[in-house]
């Protein structure tokens, strides 16, 4: 077998996931934009979904485990009158309820939503991608098994109400969450609707920010090339959020050889990006006044600006 061609792209980049195609249909058009097969994306959004998708291409791809994302944001439509089996408006019914004045009401809905701010114990929708004996618990649900998913502990930082619409005589909540990895909006509806003594589930879901990549930083699919990936590109010390150290000359060629190099005057213990001409080129660790090198990237991943 031939070696592995070196990628001519290494980077990360934010897209704008639109609405209908799953995460995987989104790596498999960036490669065919940018003409590049190594590319992988960072925190999954179902295909009703739409918003902040981070990807990495080349030897960026090396990046995404580091990426942690503990908080996002999400802008949810949330309709009332209805559960259904995946929480969301692609699942079938499965309880209905009438829809009552309070749900219209600002200050129900106020008083509500704050009492779901704080650690919370959340059930996963039976329709997620949780692994339950090695088996997707989507893959169960759709086989007709009857599947329960254990509670796991989540953080709601806030969640605000953005507006109150009436659609075909169904209360609608416009919902701005800011939340801990791990948390499912969908799930959150379900609560939501149940502790208004109502049913509810989510119609409409965009990801405002993942970690620190906000929306604005986001590039559209269809207007996608080289050029503008390469302008675009995401500081990766940035999303990986660690200090940066700017690289000698003299200290490139030790970081390259994966060589132990001696810490600079300030370095704290930990990780930290080693950066040399505006490209990535280790994940070093600081120890000890000393600097190993955990990761080296020998192309350098683009878009350090410091």
């Amino acid at each position: 077998m031939g070696k592995r061609k070196p990628s001519e792209l290494n980077l990360l980049l934010a897209i704008d996931k639109p609405v209908g195609i799953t995460s995987h249909d989104v790596v498999s058009k960036v490669r065919r934009a940018l003409n590049e097969r190594r590319v992988g994306h960072a925190g999954t959004l179902d295909p009703l979904a739409s918003g902040v998708m981070i990807v990495g291409v080349g030897q960026a791809t090396r990046l995404l485990g580091r990426i942690t994302l503990d908080r996002k944001r999400y802008l949810s439509r949330i309709m009332f009158g209805a559960e259904t089996a995946t929480d969301d408006a692609e699942g079938e019914v499965t309880r209905t309820a009438p829809t009552s004045d309070d749900l219209l009401s600002a200050m129900f809905a106020k008083q509500l939503l704050a009492d779901f701010a704080g650690e919370l114990e959340q059930v996963p929708p039976a329709y997620s991608a949780i692994s339950v004996d090695g088996v997707r618990s989507y893959k169960r649900a759709r086989a007709g098994e009857d599947v329960e998913l254990p509670a796991r502990t989540i953080e709601v930082f806030s969640a605000d109400l953005v507006s109150i619409d009436e659609v075909d005589g169904h209360a609608v909540w416009t919902v701005s969450f800011d939340v801990s990895k791990g948390t499912y909006i969908r799930a959150l509806a379900r609560d939501i609707g149940r502790a208004a003594g109502n049913a509810a589930h989510v119609v409409d879901l965009r990801r405002t920010a993942s970690g620190p990549v906000g929306i604005g930083s986001c590039l559209r699919i269809e207007d996608l090339d080289v050029a503008l990936a390469r302008a675009s590109a995401l500081d990766p010390a940035d999303v990986l959020g660690y200090p940066t150290r700017i690289l000698t000359d003299s200290e490139l060629s030790d970081v390259l050889n994966g060589k132990v190099i001696a810490g600079a005057e300030g370095d704290v213990a930990g990780r930290v990006a080693l950066v040399h001409a505006g490209h990535l080129r280790a994940i070093g660790l600081t120890e000890g006044g000393r600097v190993r090198m955990e990761t080296v990237f020998p192309q350098g991943v683009e878009g350090a600006r410091r």
